[in-house]
C-alpha cells in the first residue's frame, strides 16, 4: 500500500508540473501571437508613394506589429492634429508636416522627449546632417526626420554644349557660379537662353546667404550679410542673364515650364523635381532631355554639399499607449532600413548613404553621370525656416521686403534695413 501511495504521489507531482509547463508553453505562445496595433497619423495616403513601402517592410520584419494609417488631409494637417491631439485623441506615431507644427505640437506638450530613446538604442544624430539639432528645444528631441528634400542646381547639358561651355561641378564659389551663368546666356528675343534662373521665392536668394551656417534667417538686427547675394542676383537681372524677377511675378510663370522649355541653362530648385522632370521627359512634355545636377555653389571657405531643405518627420505623442513599440517604428523608418525604402520609391529619403544614393541614381531617367550622382550628397543641411515661435510672422516680413528689393521699389541696403527693424518689431512682441 505504501509504495503504491508514494507511486501515485510521483504520477502526481508529474502531471501537476506537466499542467503547470502546458499552462506556461500556453501562456508564452499567446503573448507570442499577440499583435500590437500602432496608429500612425499622415496626410494624402494616396498620393504618397512611400507609405505602404514602409509598412509592409516593418510589419515583414515584426509580424507582431501592425501598422493602421490615419489620413487627416494635407490642406490643414498640422492644425487637425494638434486639435485631435489636444482633445485626447491617441496616436502611435505622427508625421509632422512643418517646422511651425512641430513647435506648436512641443509647446503644448503633445510630443515625447526621444533623446532617452536614442541614447539607449545608440541613434547617431549626425547621420541626418545637421538637422537633428536644428530641431533640439532645450537639449531635448521630439522628432527624427525620414524625409527630405534639399536644393541643388538644375542645367541643361545641351544648352552647355551649344554654347560651348563646360559643365557646372560640385565645387563651386559663387564667383564662379556668376561667371558660369553668364558665360552659357545667349542669343536674344524668342530665343535666347538665360544663363540663370530663380523662381519668385524668397528662398532662392535669401537663403545663399545662410550657407556658411554663421546666421539664421530668424535672428533679426543685421541682415546686411545677405547684401552680396542679392547685388549678385539683381547685377545678374539687370544683364540680362536671367529673367525679371516683375516679370515672373505678374505672368505667374512656373520655373517647371522655363526649363521644359529650354529657355534656361541652369536653375536652383529643389530635389522634388528631379521625379517631375523624369516624368515630364517619359511623357514628351518637355524640350529638356538631356540633363544634370550639381551641389548648390558655396561661398569661399565653406564646405561643398552645404545646401538648405525641408524635412518630413516622425513622433510619438505623449498620450500613446504604446510608446516602446511606437519608438521601435519611428527608429525603422527614420533610420537606414527605412531611408533605402524611401529611396526605392524615388523620394529623397533623411538620410543619405552609399544604398541610398545607388538606389536613386538607378532610378530609369536619372542621369547618368558621376556628378549628378555625387550632388546627392549632402555636408551640411540648413533648414528654410528654423525652429522658433514666431516664424509665420517672420515669414511674412521676409517675403514683402524681398518682393520690394528683387521689383526696385527699395534699394537692397535700405531693404536690409527695413527687413531687420521689421522683424525686430515681431520679435519684441
Amino acid at each position: 500500500m505504501k509504495k503504491l501511495l508514494a507511486v501515485l504521489l510521483a504520477l502526481a507531482v508529474i502531471f501537476s508540473f506537466a499542467s503547470c509547463s502546458k499552462d506556461e508553453n500556453a501562456a508564452s505562445a499567446s503573448a507570442e501571437n499577440e499583435v500590437t496595433t500602432l496608429t500612425w497619423a499622415v496626410w494624402d495616403i494616396a498620393q504618397t508613394a512611400y507609405y505602404q513601402p514602409l509598412i509592409d517592410a516593418y510589419e515583414a520584419a515584426n509580424p507582431n506589429v501592425k501598422i493602421e494609417m490615419v489620413d487627416l488631409g494635407s490642406s490643414d494637417y498640422s492644425n487637425m492634429l494638434q486639435i485631435q491631439l489636444s482633445g485626447g485623441e491617441t496616436y502611435d506615431v505622427v508625421a509632422v508636416k512643418d517646422i511651425p507644427g512641430y513647435n506648436n505640437l512641443v509647446k503644448t506638450n503633445l510630443l515625447v522627449d526621444l533623446t532617452p530613446y536614442m541614447e539607449k538604442d545608440g541613434v547617431d544624430a549626425s547621420k541626418y546632417g545637421g538637422v537633428v539639432e536644428q530641431v533640439t528645444v532645450d537639449g531635448k528631441v521630439y522628432e527624427l526626420p525620414f524625409r527630405n528634400d534639399f536644393w541643388v542646381v538644375f542645367y541643361n547639358k545641351d544648352l552647355f554644349d551649344a554654347a560651348g561651355v563646360d559643365y557646372p561641378t560640385n565645387d563651386m564659389t559663387f564667383e564662379e557660379y556668376d561667371a558660369l551663368v553668364r558665360a552659357v546666356t545667349s542669343g536674344s528675343g524668342a530665343s535666347k537662353v538665360y544663363g540663370g534662373h530663380y523662381h519668385t521665392w524668397r528662398s532662392a536668394v535669401q537663403l545663399f546667404a545662410i550657407l556658411d551656417g554663421k546666421h539664421t534667417i530668424v535672428d533679426g538686427g543685421d541682415y546686411s550679410y545677405m547684401k552680396p547675394y542679392y547685388d549678385m542676383v539683381l547685377a545678374q537681372q539687370e544683364d540680362g542673364i536671367v529673367m525679371d524677377y516683375a516679370m515672373l511675378k505678374t505672368s505667374n510663370t512656373h520655373y517647371s515650364g522655363v526649363f521644359y522649355n529650354n529657355q534656361v541653362a541652369t536653375m536652383n530648385m529643389g530635389s522634388w523635381f528631379i521625379a517631375t522632370l523624369i516624368q515630364e521627359i517619359e511623357k514628351g512634355t518637355t524640350e529638356c532631355k538631356n540633363w544634370g545636377i550639381v551641389k548648390y555653389p558655396h561661398a569661399e571657405g565653406v564646405e561643398p554639399g552645404s545646401t538648405l531643405g525641408t524635412i518630413t518627420a516622425l513622433g510619438i505623442p505623449t498620450n500613446s499607449e504604446n510608446k516602446d513599440a511606437a519608438w521601435d517604428f519611428v527608429k525603422f523608418v527614420t533610420g537606414e532600413e527605412g531611408a533605402e525604402v524611401v529611396a526605392s520609391t524615388g523620394s529623397f529619403p533623411a538620410i543619405t548613404t552609399d544604398a541610398t544614393t545607388e538606389i536613386i541614381t538607378s532610378i530609369p531617367g536619372f542621369p547618368q553621370d558621376e556628378n549628378s550622382a555625387a550632388a546627392l550628397e549632402v555636408a551640411n543641411l540648413y533648414l528654410e525656416m528654423p525652429l522658433h515661435d514666431k516664424s509665420a510672422e517672420i515669414e511674412v516680413v521676409l517675403n514683402q521686403v524681398h518682393d520690394e528689393i528683387m521689383t526696385g521699389n527699395i534699394s537692397v541696403d535700405d531693404g536690409l534695413v527695413k527687413m531687420g527693424e521689421q522683424v525686430d518689431a515681431v520679435l519684441a512682441n
